[in-house]
């Protein structure tokens, strides 16, 4: 895995992309997928959005990933924070294009069009599982919120994207039922990659997938009108983030 790691960071570094977690490395929420440790967050530190864009530039990144834990603890649950990086980077680095990846938010439109003010260049926000696992390996998170989010965005702007995460024990009706989901909600660039549980506490792996499975899977997301699928066992949400500049055939 650490062999893995490093040649994907040098894949990325060598691409001129990079993918950063703001708001410190502890969230309020517990989702038995995630490897991001749970509990009392620490104080925002102001200085963030000037420093991520310091390292944009410093990096010459040509395309950038802001990410974040989620901050519940907070009364704008981290937006501004997410505007001001993005305003930042676009001072420093104004030819980077940064999509954001985001919480829900709660669904609190407010603080969605703040975050949406800062105009990235692609929004995303995860589905990460079917409807009917939400319950037990995303509790705190909602399924119809979600769809509801993705589908604000998209009124806002061209390229909306989310991602999917299989191999939790959903069936391949589910899977096709949540692609259509999101493409209903106006969901254009499609992420869907093989869970793998990265501690023992956390969810086990129902299924491992075939990569002939995740080709069928792609061929469906084209056929339901996703204009970019990246559909294989490795693919996570910022997988090529980049490579978005024309449709697939």
């Amino acid at each position: 895995m650490k062999k893995r790691s490093a040649l994907n960071v040098a894949e990325c570094y060598g691409r001129g992309t990079a993918t950063f977690l703001i708001m410190g490395d502890v969230c309020t929420r517990q989702c038995l997928y995630c490897n991001i440790h749970t509990g009392v967050p620490g104080k925002l530190d102001s200085n963030e959005p000037r420093r991520i864009a310091e390292a944009v530039c410093n990096l010459s990144l040509s395309y950038a990933v802001i990410t974040s834990v989620t901050r519940d603890d907070l009364p704008d649950q981290g937006a501004e924070q997410f505007y001001r990086t993005v305003r930042e980077i676009r001072k420093l680095q104004p030819e980077c294009r940064v999509e954001i990846l985001t919480p829900d938010f709660r669904g609190n439109v407010k603080l969605l069009e703040l975050v949406l003010g800062s105009s990235p260049y692609i929004f995303n926000h995860n589905i990460e599982v079917v409807r009917k696992l939400f319950p037990r390996v995303r509790p705190e998170g909602s399924y119809e919120l979600s769809l509801k989010v993705l589908h604000h965005a998209t009124e806002r702007l061209q390229f909306v994207k989310s991602g999917l995460i299989i191999g939790l024990g959903e069936t391949k009706s589910e899977i096709l039922e949540t692609l259509q989901d999101l493409r209903s909600a106006g969901v254009a660039i499609l992420t869907i990659g093989q869970y793998l549980q990265p501690r023992r506490d956390l969810a086990e792996v129902k299924k491992y997938y075939t990569i002939q499975e995740f080709d069928e899977l792609r061929i469906e997301a084209l056929k339901m009108g996703f204009t970019h699928v990246f559909s294989a066992p490795l693919v996570r949400s910022s997988y090529h983030a980049d490579d978005f500049s024309r449709p697939e055939t």
